[in-house]
Formats: structure tokens, sequence, C-alpha cells
């Protein structure tokens, strides 16, 4: 072969893929040192980004501001079919769709041992055969665009006889398929249900005019989806001889090899692509609800379509975190089930695409956002539960990346790096793992990771130490508080509090503002920092908190030693303090701790055992704390409820409609009978409304 020219070398330099990766190998990425001149005083000298040769990324190299770096999942469709999806409706034909023609050929032993090429290469055969065919199709049309009206009025005379579905005809469609096991009619039934769902598409107008089916109104439109829905699980199990209470994928496994598959699997696979199609175009949240229902009940006929299964895990992902009330818990239960019923790759997509949809909606937090936030991080501890080995294994990896923003906003303070720290993804992610470990340290070994959140948290904190993050500090208490409350392990968060507590002027605030809400935010405006409100939010939040870290260690042995700063610091701001209600609160506070150290003390000087009796140590007043009548216990109690009355004001700031959405229960796992077809009549208007827009293009 002779030699390159000139551009051929250029374009092969820029283009070839081979050429780029041995470029993405053996090259290293500089970052350019900013001009001495430059407003970024942050980088004092240029950062290295090192690519390993086998094209992994080492740990000095990962982009530390990306929260999701770390956790790539394949996106990848494999379900690339450009076919319409229709059914024969011919008994004599053998029952396979145009979009799976390919499929006709698993398990024929007489082609079997054709090679994996060869089936691609049919496979982009036929799909360019099908798109040339359209061309020529649409050609066809171009030519004759030129026509008069009165050809326009004779083709749409032809259009007319293509065939006109009734709520008659689809319901005898389904008692033959039920009674008589009718092919033709369930081909009839799945191709009408197609038509619908891709209604008012514009691949809703490219298939055989043989095969599709006129929707003359809502009615129809409705019986067709809602009857599909609510019986396809029961006739394909039926027809398959499958349990209907059977949701083990093995059992599709076991028959794809088997005659009656190969005679069913068309007919599955057209109705969950019709159905992943429909949840697609629908924007009702009831429809929505109900079609992941049905879909749910038949999560394991995916075990045959795995790239079926992939686009309805982003589907429910989707749903998921953007949806509300029925229909993110509807997408959470077939997330769940999807995690549950197959293999381990299946767990790590939906771990790695719910984590990811979970920072990407937690970016803004509003009043209104913060039960559904909520609800999405208690249902993705829920989803660790199906092998919380490999949840720690995900923890651990963003923990660490969590901690490396965390060490370049500690060495460096730029601003960047410290205000992606103050930031509520970068916050909620310490949250979810936070809960994490609260739900599963008791029953797993997760002390490693235990550790590293500590760490990690006390750093959070001592980054900001100011007034202005006080909302921050206290998330950080409290997750403080909640890591030694699980792991029994003691914490020192009471100089945390005391700091913040200090930094109070301790005088009458200069103005007043509207009532604080510090859950919905990270960092104050400098104008609070003086008033009334803040002051007396800022030393009730110090209490509220020093009582639940005093309350955990209250019938310890080693009480008194830990409550003796504490005490100090309190009986100085106490003095220092000239607003009356909070000198109040700090007093009564004050009293029930000395009386608890006074009350531990007395106990620990009767005890004849020595502190390294770990065993009797353990065992110290457990008879007293079972009780829980203690003085300090009972105070505790009045202190949460009075902060639990004094954060309804962040309850009653939520609208009335949007917290009745939000307080709505979980959707019931079947939607059935009149409560079903009242869903599906919420798109009555739909069918209608997109006849009229479709006349007024026409004219």
């Amino acid at each position: 072969m002779g030699k390159l020219g000139k551009k051929a070398r250029k374009f092969a330099k820029k283009n070839l893929q081979s050429v780029l990766r041995k470029q993405r190998k053996t090259k290293t990425f500089f970052k350019k040192r900013p001009s001495k001149g430059g407003k970024d005083k942050g980088d004092t000298e240029v950062e290295k980004t090192a690519i390993v040769e086998n094209g992994s990324v080492d740990d000095g190299a990962i982009e530390v501001t990306s929260l999701d770096a770390l956790f790539t999942d394949s996106d990848v469709d494999m379900d690339a079919s450009d076919s319409d999806g229709y059914l024969s409706e011919d008994n004599s034909c053998s029952h396979v769709t145009d979009c799976d023609t390919l499929n006709v050929f698993e398990g024929n032993n007489d082609i079997g041992t054709m090679s994996t090429n060869n089936e691609k290469m049919q496979e982009e055969l036929l799909i360019q055969k099908k798109k040339l065919d359209r061309l020529k199709k649409y050609s066809d049309e171009d030519e004759k665009s030129d026509y008069t009206l009165q050809l326009v009025d004779e083709d749409d005379s032809n259009r007319n006889k293509s065939k006109v579905l009734s709520t008659s005809l689809v319901r005898s469609w389904s008692e033959r398929v039920k009674e008589d096991h009718s092919d033709s009619a369930l081909s009839s039934l799945l191709n009408a249900y197609r038509d619908a769902c891709h209604f008012g598409t514009e691949l809703s107008g490219l298939a055989d005019d043989d095969l599709c089916y006129r929707i003359q109104n809502s009615e129809v439109f409705c019986n067709v989806i809602f009857i599909m829905l609510q019986e396809a699980d029961n006739i394909f199990r039926a027809l398959l001889k499958i349990s209907p209470t059977t949701f083990k994928k093995e059992t599709i496994l076991e028959l794809k090899n088997t005659s009656m598959w190969k005679k069913m699997k068309p007919f599955v696979k057209s109705y969950l692509r019709s159905t992943l199609f429909l949840l697609n175009q629908v924007t009702d949240s009831q429809i929505l609800a109900l079609s992941l229902t049905r879909l749910r009940t038949s999560i394991i006929f995916f075990a045959a379509f795995p790239s079926l299964l992939q686009r309805l895990i982003k589907i429910s992902v989707h749903f998921w975190a953007t949806g509300s009330g029925d229909l993110s818990s509807c997408s959470f239960h077939i997330i769940k089930d999807v995690a549950a019923v197959f293999s381990s790759n299946c767990l790590d997509t939906c771990l790695t695409r719910t984590y990811k949809a979970y920072i990407a909606r937690c970016k803004v937090v509003e009043i209104a956002d913060i039960q559904h936030i909520e609800f999405l991080k208690n249902s993705f501890i829920e989803l660790c539960s199906v092998d919380v080995q490999k949840s720690c294994g995900m923890a651990i990896l963003s923990i660490k990346q969590l901690a490396k923003i965390l060490q370049m906003g500690l060495k460096t303070k730029n601003e960047e790096a410290i205000k992606s720290i103050c930031s509520w993804q970068y916050v909620n992610c310490i949250d979810i793992w936070v809960s994490f470990l609260t739900a599963y340290i008791e029953d797993y070994n997760l002390q490693s990771l235990l550790y590293t959140t500590i760490q990690l948290v006390n750093g959070v904190a001592y980054l900001f130490p100011g007034p202005r993050y006080f909302p921050l500090r206290v998330k950080c208490i409290k997750w403080l508080n909640s890591l030694s409350c699980c792991s029994g392990v003691f914490i020192p968060v009471a100089s945390f509090l005391l700091d913040t507590l200090e930094h109070n002027t301790g005088k009458e605030g200069g103005g007043n503002v509207k009532a604080i809400n510090l859950t919905s935010s990270l960092k104050l405006p400098k104008q609070w920092l003086k008033s009334h409100s803040f002051q007396v939010e800022c030393v009730l939040l110090v209490i509220e908190m020093l009582a639940i870290h005093f309350a955990q260690w209250s019938y310890h042995i080693s009480f008194p030693d830990l409550a003796t700063i504490p005490l100090i610091r309190l009986r100085k701001f106490y003095e220092l303090t000239n607003v009356e209600s909070l000198k109040r609160s700090v007093k009564r506070l004050i009293d029930q701790v000395e009386q608890n150290v006074l009350f531990v003390q007395k106990k620990r000087d009767e005890v004849s055992y020595s502190p390294d009796d770990q065993q009797s140590v353990d065992s110290f007043l457990q008879l007293e704390k079972g009780s829980l009548n203690s003085p300090f216990t009972q105070y505790y109690r009045s202190v949460m409820e009075k902060a639990a009355s004094r954060n309804l004001h962040v309850i009653q700031e939520i609208s009335f409609p949007k917290r009745k959405r939000l307080e709505k229960g979980h959707v019931s796992d079947e939607m059935q009978g009149e409560s079903g077809n009242k869903i599906i009549s919420g798109c009555s208007g739909t069918i209608d409304s997109e006849r009229k827009r479709q006349r007024v293009l026409k004219v």
C-alpha cells in the first residue's frame, strides 16, 4: 500500500477513531494557568490530569466538581428497529412483527449456526430496505402534490376505506382471544392498541393501510387503551400457561426455546413497545400511573427483551424523579421490581440512574419540594435494601468524591469550590448516605463508611463557621446526631452548636423580618443576622440540638464528663444575653443538664467496677433507661413537642392544592373496574382535539 497523501493523513488524524484513541492514551492534558492580571486567584499553578494507558482515570485525575462523575451506565437502546411494529392478521401467516423480523431465526436448529455478524448485517439490510420503501412512498406522494382539489378529495375517500375501529369490535376481539385463543383476533387487538398509542404522531401515518385502523372518537380510543392495559397480562399468561402469581424471570427464560414462546413473542413485544411509547406521549399523571401499574404486572416478560427493559428503567426513573404522588410511587415500584427480579447489572443500572436523577432533582430546593425530595431519598434507601453490600460500594465511591470536593475547598478556599459545597446537590448527597447508614448499620458491617462520613460532615461544619451558614451547620449537627444514635459512637457536636450560639450578639435585634425558614435555606442574607427572629430561631435550634445530644447520653456513665464544658459555655452565654425569653430557655436547659449530672454522678459513685470493664459500663442504668421516666427525658420530650409546633409554619407556607397532592397516598397495586374507566376517561378530549388539529393543518 502506498504512502498516504497530505490530505489523507490530515483526515485520518482528525476523524479516525483508532488515531483518537491512541492520542487519548498517550497525551497529557494541561489546564492553563491564568495570567497574573486575571480575576481567578484560586489557581496558583498548572494543574495536570493524566490519562492512564488503559483509558481509566487515576484518583488524582477525577473531576472534583462533578458529584456523579464516578457513576456511568449504558444508555444504548439495542432495539434499533425502525419499522411500524404491526402484526400480520392473516391466519395463514406466521405471527412475526415487522419490528422483530430477525427473531424468527432464534431457536431454529437449521439456521441456529448463523454467526452474529451475519445476523447484524441482515438486520441492517432489513432496516435500510424499510427506509428505502418509505422514501419511495414519500416521493410518490410528493409527485402527486400538484394534483387538483378533486384528487385530494379522492385520496380522502380512499382513506376512508381503511378499517374503522369501534368499541363493539374491540370487545369482540377480546372475547375471541379469551375464549377461543384466536391468533388473528389477538393480532387485530394489538394492532388497534398500537394505533391508539401512536395516535397523533408521525409514525401513526407510516403504517400499511391494510393493517392500520381509523379511530373515530374518544370513546373508542379510551376503550382500546383500557381493555389492553386490563387484559393483556392475563391473556399472555393464559396462552403461555404462566401462573398469575409468578414473577420470576426464569419462567420466561425457560420458555425461550419452546414453540409456544416463539409464537407468542411478537405479540408480547408489540404490547410492551406500544405501552412504552404511550408513556412517552401521555402527559396526564393518572393515565401514566395506570399504565405503569399494569406494566408492573407484566414485568417478567421484559426478561426476553433487554432493550425494552432498559427503556422501561429510563422512563420509570424519569417519572420517579419528576412526578408526584401516585405517579412517582408507581414508578418506584417498577424500579424496585426490576432491581429485585433481574440480574445484578440491572440493580447497578437502577442505583446509578436513580442516584443521578436524585442529584439532578436536588439542584434547587423550595419549600414545596422538601416532601418530594424526602420521598426520593427514602425510596432510594429502600432500593438499596435489594443488595446492601453493593450499595455500600456505591456509597464509598460517592463519599470519596464528596471528600475530594471538600478537600479542594479547605485547601484553596476557592469561591467556586466553596459554592459547590454549600449547594443543595452536595448537601443532599451527604444526607442520602447518612440515611443509608442510619438504616442499615445495625445489620451490616458499615464501620469504614461510618467513620469516613463522620469526617466528611465534620469537615463541612468546620469550613462554614459563620452565622450566615447557620442552616448548613444545623444540618451537619443533625447528621452527626443521627450517626451517633444509630452507631452508638460518641460524636462531640456540642462545640459546633456553642460556637454558633456565641456568634449571637446577645442584644435585642435591630429589625424584624418575616418568619425565617431554615429548612429550605443553606445561607442567610446578611440583613437577617441581627434581626430578632434570627436570634430567637438560632437559640431555640441550639437548645433543640443540644437536648437531642444530651438525651442520647443522659444514661451513660460518662455523662458528667461530657457535659462539663458545654455547661460552662452555656452559663457564659446566659450571663451575656439580654433577651429575657431566651434567658429563660437557656436557664431551663442548664438546670435540666445539671440535675442529670447529679443523678448520674450519684449512681456512678455507687458502682464498684473500673472503667476498663466494658460490659459493666454498657449495662450502667439500663433499667432506668428502659423506664424513660427520668427528668431529662421528660424535658427532652417537651422540647421536641415545641419544636414540632414551631415548624408547622413550614407546612402552612405550602399551598393547599400542592399539599393535598403531596399528602396523597400511594396508588393501589391494581387499578381496575370503574376507577380505571374514570382514569382513562381523562383523555376523552385527546383524539377529538388531535383530529381538529390535523384538519387545520390539511387546510
